[in-house]
């Protein structure tokens, strides 16, 4: 049983009153569901993507260890600076990963989607804007128009 069960039907007619408190508190309470799953589920996509960042970095960090060993070795023999270049390109690249999967980059990057949310509304706009109802019923009709002339396709 859930929301929906204590929703009102208007008798006879099998439609909910819109009026109702009732069915308003019902309405709002599965809204409230909706954004809290979604909530949770962009939780869930951010944590993956920070362990998805840490597991890079671990391979990276690998990478620059054995970089910095190679170059150090062949330093010693050639006394070349030269030699320690490719090594100046990795420090950029493992403090980039290393502020993405341990600091606080991902703070920095909330607090400018925040400003640009506040300050530059402008940027958010959809191209075409928000779609409609019949835009979309449109393109699912093209779509089951397509599937029927060429079945093979799909």
């Amino acid at each position: 049983m859930g929301a929906t069960a204590s929703c009102k039907k208007t008798p006879g007619s099998g439609h909910p009153e819109h009026d109702d408190p009732a069915y308003r508190r019902c309405q709002e309470l599965k809204m409230e569901r909706w954004i809290q799953m979604h909530y949770q589920i962009k939780q869930r996509e951010q944590a993956l993507a920070i362990a998805q960042h840490r597991e890079l970095f671990y391979w990276l960090g690998g990478f620059y260890l054995s970089a910095i060993y190679g170059c150090a070795s062949y330093y010693q023999r050639a006394k070349r600076l030269s030699v320690l270049a490719p090594l100046l390109p990795l420090t950029f690249v493992m403090g980039y990963y290393t502020d993405w999967a341990y600091g606080s980059k991902l703070h920095r990057i909330q607090a400018e989607a925040n400003m640009i949310m506040e300050h530059e509304q402008e940027l958010l706009h959809w191209p075409g804007g928000l779609p409609s109802v019949a835009s979309i019923d449109e393109a699912r009709m093209e779509n089951e128009m397509e599937k029927k002339m060429h079945p093979h396709h799909m």
